[in-house]
């Protein structure tokens, strides 16, 4: 069966500069999602996300904005950006879990009010030509949220909703919830796509098994943490290729020296690539070593030391 993999959006993660380095040095993606964009009610774009969106820092991919909004004119304008930008789809974020945003209505806090998500989509299909498509979770305190919302969501041509199989409450702890997103394809007549813990080619094929009708996967955290995953599960191979460390120190290598240039100053540095390696980490033998090792590199010489002592501890 052909399926499509697709990189579900990470704030401070997935930017253009991320998102080409994976797809120079691994492949295996078929379509980015890119963090969504936020206008905490003013209508004006900041420079970040105008950067992130530009087609000049996106040649060679296929990228789907995204928007995370409660409010009918703020979707309506991002619309229109988009658009202006050649962007033919945008991808509604209704999944996530973070309080500082669902406290506000908003990511998945917005699934519990079908009424407020039926008022959004009507205005962006009767005054945008927009392909809209969602992104969601099972709902922020309990799975059967989602389920009250597909009888609205049946009234638009979505392209489709994505679906992470956990409650917003979770956040990424606990396991996914399986029978949920079961009930979803049961219940929904929309063309739906699988989220959540996608870490290995192991558990990619065990979600393939368990859910036959889906053909379109997403993979977020676990693409940070192992950029290679991708090219294998389409490679169907376990094994990585014999100049594994030496690829991934000309990704890693890439990505610093263009975070480098627009960070400014040492601790800014040190805090995006640390972050990376929260999850980079997860993928060497001993990961709270390796970690521990990138934290307490002082300074942008230590750093790289620490680096290159890492890689030839893999070899």
């Amino acid at each position: 069966m052909n399926f499509k993999l697709l990189s579900s959006p990470l704030q401070g993660f997935t930017d253009y500069r991320f998102r080409n380095a994976q797809q120079k040095y691994f492949g295996g993606i078929d379509t980015f999602y890119a963090p969504y964009i936020r206008l905490n009610g003013k209508l004006k774009i900041k420079s970040s996300y105008a950067r992130d969106l530009l087609p000049e820092n996106n040649t060679t991919l296929e990228v789907i904005p995204q928007v995370i909004t409660n409010d009918a004119e703020e979707f309506l304008f991002v619309a229109k950006y988009v658009r202006e930008l050649g962007y033919k789809e945008l991808n509604w974020n209704l999944g996530c879990p973070y309080p500082m945003v669902t406290k506000r209505g908003m990511g998945s806090g917005l699934i519990c009010d079908p009424n407020k998500i039926d008022a959004i989509l009507e205005r962006a299909h009767s005054e945008t030509d927009i392909l809209v498509s969602m992104k969601m979770r099972m709902g922020y305190e309990n799975p059967e949220e989602i389920l009250h919302t597909f009888p609205i969501l049946e009234k638009y041509p979505l392209k489709n909703i994505a679906i992470h199989a956990r409650i917003g409450k979770q956040l990424y702890k606990g396991g996914v919830n399986l029978d949920a997103f079961q009930k979803c394809i049961e219940v929904s007549k929309q063309k739906l796509y699988y989220n959540g813990d996608i870490t290995t080619v192991k558990g990619f094929k065990a979600m393939q098994e368990h859910f036959p009708s889906i053909d379109h996967f997403m993979i977020g955290r676990g693409l940070i943490a192992d950029p290679f995953l991708p090219s294998m599960i389409k490679n169907n191979t376990t094994e990585y290729p014999k100049n594994r460390w030496s690829v991934f120190k000309d990704f890693h290598d890439e990505i610093y020296q263009q975070y480098d240039a627009v960070l400014s100053g040492p601790t800014p540095i040190k805090m995006k690539m640390l972050g990376f390696w929260d999850y980079f980490s997860q993928s060497f033998s001993n990961p709270q070593k390796t970690y521990k090792k990138i934290k307490k590199a002082s300074n942008p010489v230590k750093y790289q030391q620490a680096v290159a002592e890492i890689l030839n501890n893999e070899k």
